[in-house]
């Protein structure tokens, strides 16, 4: 099954460490971050198309044409209009059938991507205080979405997309108009695919969000923690 991972951005926010590099370079818990992303995709992913823009050349170089037993896909992504746009130019190298769409900017745990990938649609959330800067779900009976909004000035959930969708080719049946800030985002077009079709919600057990070069004494004890229990269940499997 095939991955997009979208990392064409500047990391206006993380600067000045994203002056020279790409957010996805920075190094959290002596990995960079997008090699933590990769470390948690589950085996069922054998194929990554990557979406680069902001110093796109250095991804390329540190992760090649394959990395942890996954072919690479490089897309370039030149002009900031926005995750949807992004989508599209991936479209080309999906085919037919499901694939997972996911950021290049956060962490997520193996375990709820798996979930996700249980079902041919599916959104995973997680509930915060404040969604307001991320896609908001609503969601109905049976786990199902309602609505999907990018940056709702009143959100009405306290659902926020954690940026990982299981999609397949129907979304490209769908448009997607223009934010107030003149991108383009994914929700919008899933919220029209869910209309029609039904999408369901999983809930994450771990989201790692790195935003701020604030957040990465956070995420890095975190990652740290489970660097520390995933050494001491090698070692328990080992002595068995």
């Amino acid at each position: 099954m095939k991955a997009v991972i979208l990392c064409a951005g500047e990391g206006v926010r993380m600067r000045p460490l994203t002056l020279t590099r790409p957010k996805q370079l920075i190094e959290m818990a002596g990995r960079p971050l997008l090699e933590h992303i990769f470390r948690q995709l589950p085996d069922a992913i054998d194929e990554v198309i990557l979406v680069i823009g902001y110093r796109g050349e250095q991804i390329q170089d540190y992760f090649g044409e394959e990395f942890q037993g996954k072919k690479i896909t490089y897309v370039w992504q030149t002009k900031k209009t926005g995750t949807w746009r992004a989508l599209q130019l991936a479209r080309p190298f999906l085919g037919n059938g499901k694939f997972l769409c996911s950021l290049g900017d956060d962490i997520l745990d193996r375990e709820s991507i798996k979930k996700c990938l249980s079902h041919n649609l599916a959104i995973l959330v997680k509930e915060v205080e404040d969604p307001r800067r991320f896609g908001v779900v609503v969601v109905g009976e049976n786990n199902k979405v309602l609505d999907f909004v990018e940056k709702p000035e009143e959100p009405l959930s306290k659902l926020a997309s954690t940026g990982l969708m299981v999609l397949d080719e129907r979304i490209f049946n769908y448009s997607a108009e223009a934010h107030r800030d003149g991108e383009y985002y994914i929700p919008v077009a899933v919220a029209k695919m869910a209309k029609d079709h039904d999408i369901f919600v999983e809930h994450a057990r771990m989201w790692l969000t790195t935003s701020t070069p604030e957040d990465i004494p956070k995420v890095e004890e975190r990652l740290h923690g489970i660097l520390q229990l995933r050494n001491e269940d090698n070692k328990t499997f080992s002595r068995k």
